[in-house]
């Protein structure tokens, strides 16, 4: 039987992240995806121009056409802005006992603006991220999560503790704004693994935290562990960005189906 893994995310008209992203990324690990879109966004690799939020109620509907027909066999979640849309995904995956949910926090932008209020921030905190089995924030995200200005890997793994305070699964400290190699942290019952990973030269870098995660939910839903699906992961996004494709006037996106 074909895996198959739902992603709940934001829809990216230029196909470099988000849905888009999900769904390719999914395919190319040969494996049946489904999504439910939280929002419509006009962007492309010089921004996002205009957002059209989803409503609580059809987010509902898509959850419940997916999981009362093909029940999935891992879960990735990007972005989710509403504190209501949040509550709605929390309240669904509770009742339909969803498996292997990999979050992606999606809040800080690539220029550093917050993409989510304080409202939406203690919903995704104390709702969502407690039922995720994996959660991977980058560095500005790690920070807003901990309160800890990250400068180093000693401060990494200070985030990840205290962010462990609140959250008990498996949280992925993504290195990739610090200035050396592509080093991750995986922090997990107390205690840390790190994944390491050249720095590929290639400015275009549009939807890698989506990528990473959708390749990690897809290598759950293989039955790997959470480390083994970690260092897959890390290893396809290696390839997509080796491949130097180079789309658009901005951040282009990744070659995605560079393996195929």
């Amino acid at each position: 039987m074909i895996k198959k893994v739902l992603t709940i995310a934001g829809s990216d008209s230029s196909g470099g992240a988000g849905i888009q992203a999900d769904i390719k990324t999914i395919t190319v690990h040969k494996m049946y995806a489904m999504s439910v879109i939280t929002a419509l966004t006009a962007q492309n690799t010089t921004g996002v121009s205009a957002i059209l939020e989803g409503t609580p109620e059809f987010t509902a509907a898509q959850l419940d056409s997916v999981f009362t027909d093909i029940f999935p066999d891992a879960v990735k979640i990007g972005m989710v802005s509403s504190e209501k849309i949040i509550g709605i995904i929390a309240e669904k995956l509770q009742f339909y006992k969803a498996k292997n949910i990999v979050l992606d926090p999606v809040m800080i932008s690539t220029s550093g603006s917050r993409l989510i209020s304080e409202t939406a921030m203690d919903a995704l905190t104390g709702k969502l991220m407690p039922l995720a089995d994996v959660i991977t924030p980058n560095i500005p995200e790690a920070e807003v999560l901990s309160g800890i200005e990250i400068k180093n890997d000693g401060d990494m793994i200070k985030a990840a503790e205290k962010i462990s305070e609140f959250y008990k699964g498996a949280i992925l400290v993504k290195g990739g704004h610090l200035v050396n190699d592509a080093t991750d942290l995986l922090y997990k019952n107390g205690k840390t693994e790190w994944f390491s990973s050249e720095r590929i030269d290639n400015p275009n870098t549009h939807g890698t935290g989506c990528t990473l995660s959708s390749a990690i939910a897809c290598n759950l839903a293989d039955g790997y562990s959470v480390a083994e699906s970690i260092a897959n992961a890390k290893k396809y996004l290696t390839g997509a960005l080796k491949a130097q494709l180079d789309l658009g006037k901005g951040s282009g996106p990744l070659m995605h189906n560079y393996n195929i």
